[in-house]
Order: structure tokens, then C-alpha cells, then sequence
């Protein structure tokens, strides 16, 4: 206790709240980056009731504020874990306040594709054709029988002995390679994305796509069609984005986004082993 106080005497705290716009795994008060301050506004809501930075002090997602989170930026200093994944976010002003990332996974602007996952795989494909025989919750380590060819399977994502019916955070592309305030989005999400926003086919620095737009914000969905029999596939009008939800009666298939050109933007579903792009969402915690 007497370190608490200690760290909280050295370290000032700014009284002026920061309005979050990216997403700083660790970052606790909001400013873009990682330090000791963190550790200060964290304890100060802890031993003082201080609500300056609340919104932003749940730093690993477990929807509280806890000594946990004191935990996780003294591990991202000392450089145990990472820390510092700057993913930018917009809010569209959506009814659920699902907050959307600006860019997929894997990719460095919004007009890249980035990274092609299988559902339920965090390793990006590549080398070999997406198949059954190679994707890992039909093979090896994580073995899946299709429910369709056998009934009594006790394995993962069957979605009816086990139960599990979306992703688990450790099975979630967008979880494990950006940190744990980062999901893949449900369905319900995605359709709510579909239905809720103006979707403009356009042009953003050489890439076409979808402007998704929605009180004055947007994200930009450029087209990334899919990976299969060993390469990507890429005409330059197919989207397909990955939802975090399995299909209700067929469990060899889960949901995801598909659009062609400026026409036919539904969501729908497709073999599980598929490369398809992950728009990720920040993970809600209410």
C-alpha cells in the first residue's frame, strides 16, 4: 500500500478528461500512449472514487476497473506483454454504440485488405487451398467432426453439444492479434452495420469499395475477396467480411458480409474454412 501512495505522489494527473480516439491497449487516460500515468489515474479511481478517466481505465476489457488493469500496464511497461496497439475506431452514432475499426486486420491503411482468416483460425491462410482437411477445427490440435457427418461430435463450434455459438476471444482473429478490447462482429452487428448506415460504392485512393456512413462519420470496406485453392482471388468488386457468429443449424458454416460490386450487400453464410477478411469491433463491456 505504501508503493500505492507513493507512485500517486510522484505522478501528477491531468484534471482535463481526453476524448479517446484510438485504441491504446493499456493506455488508461486516453493521451495515445502507455506510462506511468496510467497506473496513477487507475489507482485514483480505485483508493479515490476519482471518475475523471473511468470510460477508459477498464484497460483489459473485462468490463471493470480492477487492480487487474494496474497489472496490465505495469506487464506492458516492463515489456512483459505488448502493449501500444494503436487501432483507430469511429463511432457512427449506431443504436447498440458498437464502435467500428478503420482498417482490417492485418492491414497498415483502410484501403488495404489486410490478412485473409479461416473462422476460428488467428493464423492468417496461406501456402495451401483452404479445406476441411487443413483447417484446424476439422484436423489436429482442435478437431472437429462436421456435426453433419457425425451427430454425436463433443467438439468445438458445433453448435449444439457444446453450445458455442460465436467465437471465443481465444479463437478470434481480431482478439488475438489486437489485443483483448478487439472482437470480430456478430451477426447482429454486422446486419445492424448493413441496415443502419448509408453504403456509397466508391473509390478511396485506388481501391474500390464501400463508404459506410452515418451522422458525418464513415469507415471505408474496400473490396477483398477471398483465399482459396492456395491464392487469393482478387477482381477487384467481391467483399467478403467474417462475423464472430456460427450458423444456427449448420455448423460447418458461420456468417459473414458479402457484397459484389455496388449490388447484392447481404449478409449470408459459407464453409467455415474460407479466407475471408476481419473487420474487427471494439469489445463492448455493458
Amino acid at each position: 500500500m505504501k508503493l500505492i501512495y507513493t507512485v500517486i505522489a510522484m505522478l501528477a494527473v491531468s484534471s482535463v478528461a481526453m476524448a479517446q480516439t484510438s485504441a491504446v491497449y493499456g493506455d488508461a487516460n486516453g493521451d495515445g500512449v502507455v506510462s506511468s500515468t496510467d497506473v496513477t489515474v487507475i489507482y485514483n479511481y480505485l483508493l479515490f472514487g476519482d471518475m475523471t478517466y473511468y470510460s477508459t481505465s477498464d484497460v483489459d476489457g473485462d468490463g471493470s476497473i480492477t487492480s487487474g488493469d494496474v497489472t496490465v500496464v505495469y506487464n506492458i511497461l516492463l515489456g512483459i506483454i505488448p502493449g501500444g496497439d494503436n487501432h483507430e475506431y469511429v463511432d457512427l452514432g449506431l443504436p447498440s454504440g458498437t464502435l467500428w475499426a478503420t482498417m482490417n486486420v492485418g492491414a497498415s491503411t483502410p484501403e488495404e485488405c489486410g490478412d485473409y482468416f479461416s473462422w476460428g483460425e488467428t493464423t492468417p491462410r496461406g501456402g495451401e487451398e483452404p479445406y476441411w482437411n487443413n483447417y484446424q477445427w476439422s484436423n489436429g490440435s482442435r478437431f472437429n467432426k462436421l456435426i453433419n457427418y457425425c451427430p454425436n461430435s463433443q467438439y468445438g463450434y458445433n453448435g449444439f453439444s457444446d453450445n458455442l455459438t460465436e467465437l471465443e476471444p481465444e479463437d478470434d482473429a481480431a482478439t488475438v492479434n489486437w489485443g483483448s478490447n478487439w472482437q470480430t462482429p456478430s451477426k447482429t452487428q454486422m446486419e445492424e452495420l448493413r441496415t443502419k448506415c448509408t453504403w456509397t460504392w466508391t473509390t478511396s485512393n485506388g481501391v474500390k469499395g464501400y463508404r459506410v456512413s452515418k451522422n458525418g462519420k464513415s469507415i471505408f470496406l474496400p473490396v477483398t475477396d477471398f483465399y482459396s485453392t492456395g491464392q487469393i482471388y482478387y477482381t477487384g468488386f467481391l467483399g467478403y467480411y467474417w462475423t464472430r457468429t456460427l450458423h444456427e443449424t449448420t455448423s460447418y458454416q458461420a456468417y459473414y458480409l458479402y457484397f459484389y460490386s455496388s449490388s447484392n450487400l447481404k449478409c449470408t453464410y459459407g464453409n467455415r474454412y474460407s479466407g475471408f477478411a476481419v473487420r474487427a469491433v471494439r469489445k463492448q463491456t455493458h
